[in-house]
């Protein structure tokens, strides 16, 4: 490991909830201070005291959480122009929060202190100045964050170096460098932190947005300059584009860099973090995020698949354990052997290079994905195909037909009714039922015809249901495909079924769910 070292400055609470769509809740907040600090982060931002009750409530509890690893900062921003420190109800939020720490922004751009904040250049220094020296007096240790330094440094470089050289002389902690607009290029950044160590001792920062898309890269970069703290939010949650994503952060620190920041095996809880702020926050972790996504070390390609196989190195960076993920392989039409030979291995069945099936297999699978099957979220499909084309599966039941018909009345709401006749063994069932729609009559009309025969597919439901259109240009005749998830309360599963009629293709994603249901409880038995 290399002897640096560095803090790592979580603001999801209060940057990250400025992110449209977000909102946490108290408890919200203060059990994703639990799982911060679980998780070895060095400050949260726990919010601005000074803008809203919510923040100041958290301050009140917050200090009955016991923490270990974490310290809470409050943030804020200096005096206003025309105000003094002592009057000043911003300042005043931040000492009655009683937070260790006081995060507070000033101005570095000579445009925002005339245009935004109206008032001179030597008044905004005194601000910076008084400010800090307030929040001290009062026995809070301060963070001073540089607002728009870059672009500041950019307009106007002798004006911004003042800026921080006062909050140094006002007995700041940390001097933290902001790309506030997000458009700095990491070269401009890097160049700009080497300029400021020269000028500055105050151990310095960097808070970094992700409007260009280079947060994590700008501050990767101004670590290499001599940065000691990068804040961030998880996830990148943050106004507009977001924040520094300090999920993609922390592992190029560890892994990269090979800087210890919060240590190999709390490393591995990465990806539990990113998602159980996510689940907080209502947001979806899209599947291609680095590190912590479900496709990050997804392998589809045939190619990809045969070389992983060999040595996972040949097309993953780190290993995904490393992080908390795991290794995925997905079958599709453009999968090979290998793929199909994990991918089997996996759901437990035995297949490999020599076997007579094995290509039937593949070719049946390229088959229907060209006609529109896709079985990168159908495994329970996927492993009833497998099995079916190997001789390995004998049906529970056979559907011989279904009808459906529904009908709409004008303030009525409509009513749709299944007639559906099953074959089981040697005996046939025709039964109807009522739903509120046709899928779910045809879904009430199965499971009442293969009740007497198979009474624990009550114990299943219906808990995702999606439909995609294929060929859009063909309007109305378009086939669909309908992907569903099936849970039995401790397992879910997903099946796919594919027709130019929408009955059909969900009646057969349907019977797919409850025949892989029937044939694991079989072969539990």
């Amino acid at each position: 490991m290399r002897e640096r070292r560095v803090e790592l400055y979580d603001t999801t609470l209060r940057d990250g909830s400025q992110m449209e769509g977000i909102s946490f809740s108290l408890e919200d907040k203060l059990k994703i201070t639990e799982k911060l600090d679980e998780f070895g982060i060095h400050y949260i931002e726990g919010g601005w005291p000074g803008s809203n009750p919510k923040d100041i409530e958290y301050f009140r509890a917050v200090k009955d959480l016991p923490l270990e690893n974490a310290e809470i900062a409050a943030f804020g921003s200096t005096r206003r122009p025309r105000v003094r420190a002592e009057e000043d109800a911003n300042l005043n939020a931040l000492v009655d929060s009683e937070a260790p720490i006081a995060t507070i922004f000033g101005k570095s751009w000579d445009l925002h202190v005339t245009r935004a904040l109206k008032t001179t250049l030597e008044n905004n220094l005194q601000m910076i100045a008084e400010s800090i020296e307030y929040l001290r007096e009062h026995g809070m240790r301060v963070f001073y964050d540089a607002e728009h330094f870059f672009d500041g440094y950019r307009a106007n470089p002798e004006y911004a170096i003042t800026t921080i050289k006062v909050a140094e002389e006002a007995g700041a902690e940390r001097i933290v460098l902001a790309d506030t607009n997000g458009g700095s290029l990491p070269s401009f950044v890097k160049s700009v932190v080497e300029k400021v160590k020269e000028e500055i001792k105050t151990p310095l920062g960097i808070h970094a947005h992700n409007d260009s898309e280079l947060a994590v890269a700008n501050s990767l970069m101004a670590f290499e300059a001599g940065v000691i703290q990068i804040q961030g939010t998880i996830n990148g949650y943050g106004e507009r584009c977001g924040n520094a994503n300090l999920i993609s952060i922390i592992p190029a620190l560890e892994l990269k860099y090979g800087v210890e920041v919060v240590g190999r095996e709390r490393l591995k809880k990465l990806k539990e973090l990113a998602h159980f702020v996510a689940e907080l926050a209502n947001m979806e972790i899209p599947r291609n995020q680095p590190y912590v996504g479900d496709s990050a070390f997804a392998h589809k390609g045939g190619v990809h698949v045969s070389a992983v196989l060999k040595d996972p190195r040949t097309y993953e960076h780190i290993p995904p354990e490393a992080v908390g993920n795991r290794r995925k392989v997905v079958v599709s039409e453009l999968s090979g052997r290998s793929n199909l030979i994990y991918k089997a291995k996996e759901l437990g069945i035995d297949i490999n290079e020599n076997d007579p099936k094995l290509q039937e297999v593949v070719k049946k699978i390229k088959e229907l994905e060209f006609l529109g099957y896709h079985f990168e979220a159908a495994e329970a499909s996927l492993e009833l195909l497998i099995k079916k084309v190997k001789g390995e599966y004998t049906p529970t039941f056979e559907l011989e037909r279904a009808m459906v018909v529904s009908e709409i009345l004008p303030d009525h709401s409509p009513i749709s009714e299944a007639t559906v006749v099953v074959k089981v063994g040697d005996k046939k069932v025709h039964t109807a039922a009522e739903g509120n729609g046709p899928v779910n009559a045809l879904d009430l009309a199965l499971r009442k015809a293969l009740s007497e025969f198979y009474p624990e597919l009550k114990k299943i439901s219906l808990v995702d249901y999606k439909v995609r259109v294929l060929g859009s240009e063909k309007g109305t005749a378009a086939k669909v495909r309908v992907l569903i998830q099936t849970s039995d309360g401790r397992r879910t599963w997903g099946t796919v079924g594919v027709s130019t009629n929408i009955i059909e293709a969900s009646l057969n994603a349907i019977i797919d769910s409850m025949e892989y249901w029937l044939m694991k409880g079989r072969e539990n038995k």
